[in-house]
């Protein structure tokens, strides 16, 4: 016997329409009007209560993705069976051809302007601050993970006065922690080592590679209390003990921040959990390995999204948000890959999917809409409202 949410996932909407959707140009301006001009807090407003969603992915399949390799192609079956069943956006407007920048913006709700190399965080709160900050989620309820990465570290929390990494989200990183060398120091030959000084000063490491944010003096409940640091470090061990640290291959630390995100929606049921993706960016040197990551991640979100809907709990509680922070350029370069400068459509225009208990089903919205509308949407989900510069929620989502 099926569930609504199996069910639901099977509907789907006719192909014409979705490369209809897919194939739509940018030439509309950007969503907005007299209205918002007049009363832009109208537009952040939170959105009507008592909805069924209680918990929220957010995939950013990062790395520069064009939608002529995912919603356009063979290549990505999962994420088209996500759209099908839920709202899909064609027209997302992206600015800034750097990876750090066009992410940031996802998380902040606001276009930033970082340079491809700059470590700096947001001075725009995350939607991880605001969340906490407006509802009270402690820090166990909200996880970042990220397929590695100083920058990405950074997507956490921002550097907003009022805000920070008090209300920051919980980050794991797959490269920084799920990696043969580190599981041979904590886990060793035979089993796990026992608690003498080494795996001491080992486990210290882990848990600063980890930044799991602890209760700030004078704010309780803001950060992990002792019983939830005391779960997530067994959730790591256990992990180490397991099979995360033997992912390889091209996309391998994309598959490892899937692979967290997954158990840990499990284990912890949080209430948002995001997951940034990056190994695509191998497109500059190579067409093909591009492809073959994106095939290997759209693997990983199905298995993500299997994990959902397989859960009674999950599946009717849960909603799911992907979109890649930018595309690619229209032709390929001299190595016949493809880099991320020519400010052309397939670089500035990407596709967001949407998907959830209270969501449309087989919709696909022409208008255009923008990277930036996604964090507020997932705000007003929670009952806040992002800042009046920030962007707006995403029309046409509810049934």
């Amino acid at each position: 016997m099926t569930n609504p949410s199996q069910r639901r996932a099977r509907r789907s909407v006719p192909r014409r329409e979705l490369l209809r959707g897919g194939a739509a140009l940018a030439g509309a301006a950007l969503l907005g009007g007299p209205l918002a001009a007049a009363k832009p807090w109208l537009l952040n407003a939170p959105l009507a209560a008592a909805r069924k969603t209680k918990r929220v992915v957010l995939v950013v399949f990062g790395g520069g993705v064009r939608t002529r390799e995912t919603l356009l192609s063979e290549n990505t079956p999962n994420l088209r069976r996500i759209a099908d069943a839920g709202v899909l956006y064609p027209r997302t407007a992206v600015r800034n051809n750097g990876h750090y920048g066009a992410a940031v913006s996802i998380f902040s709700g606001s276009f930033e302007v970082f340079g491809i190399r700059e470590q700096a965080r947001p001075q725009t709160p995350t939607l991880f601050e605001i969340i906490r900050k407006q509802t009270g989620l402690s820090a166990s309820d909200v996880w970042l993970s990220t397929a590695g990465g100083d920058q990405e570290t950074n997507y956490a929390y921002s550097s907003a006065s009022g805000y920070g990494a008090a209300y920051g989200a919980n980050l794991i990183g797959a490269e920084g922690i799920f990696n043969a060398e580190f599981k041979q120091l904590v886990v060793g030959q035979g089993g796990l080592r026992g608690v003498d000084a080494e795996a001491e000063q080992t486990l210290g490491g882990m848990r600063a590679a980890v930044d799991t944010p602890l209760p700030v003096l004078g704010d309780d409940g803001l950060g992990n209390d002792p019983a939830a640091s005391a779960r997530i470090e067994q959730y790591i061990l256990e992990e180490l003990r397991g099979s995360a640290s033997s992912i390889t291959g091209l996309g391998a630390n994309d598959a490892k921040a899937m692979l967290v995100a997954r158990n840990l929606m499990g284990i912890f049921k949080p209430r948002l959990m995001a997951v940034t993706l990056r190994a695509p960016d191998v497109a500059h040197g190579s067409f093909n390995d591009y492809v073959t990551v994106i095939r290997r991640n759209d693997e990983e979100l199905g298995r993500l999204f299997d994990a959902i809907t397989g859960d009674p709990e999950l599946s009717e509680s849960t909603a799911l948000f992907v979109l890649p922070e930018f595309g690619r350029d229209r032709d390929f370069n001299q190595r016949r890959g493809l880099d991320h400068g020519d400010s052309s459509k397939e670089l500035n225009e990407v596709a967001t999917v949407a998907w959830g208990p209270d969501f449309r089903s087989g919709k696909v919205h022409d208008r255009e809409v923008r990277s930036i509308d996604v964090a507020p949407t997932i705000v007003s989900l929670f009952g806040g409202r992002m800042g009046p510069r920030t962007g707006t929620t995403l029309p046409g989502l509810f049934a």
